[in-house]
């Protein structure tokens, strides 16, 4: 069995990184530069991030009106929520 203190530590790890993303890149929104690709986003989201993508997401009002960012999003939500069930379930 994983030791779960392992998993948690990487899921605020990565949480923390997601949300960093998105402030980043709405900074460079604001500034006119250079931006961070949508699919680097969206892989965050997929690799455990997703709490801290949509947090970013709610927080900053960034890709709120791009209704196929949010899609994926969703996609991503219910992806880690699967994951999530799968490890619980299979604690035992």
């Amino acid at each position: 069995m994983p030791n779960i203190k392992y998993i948690i530590v990487y899921l605020i790890i990565i949480n923390l990184f997601s949300f960093i993303l998105f402030f980043v890149d709405k900074q460079k929104s604001k500034k006119g530069k250079w931006r961070i690709k949508e699919s680097t986003l969206h892989a965050a989201g997929f690799m455990g991030g997703i709490i801290g993508s949509i947090a970013a997401m709610l927080l900053f009002h960034h890709k709120t009106k791009k209704p196929n960012f949010i899609a994926i999003t969703i996609i991503a939500l219910l992806f880690n929520a699967f994951l999530v069930y799968e490890f619980i379930t299979n604690l035992k």
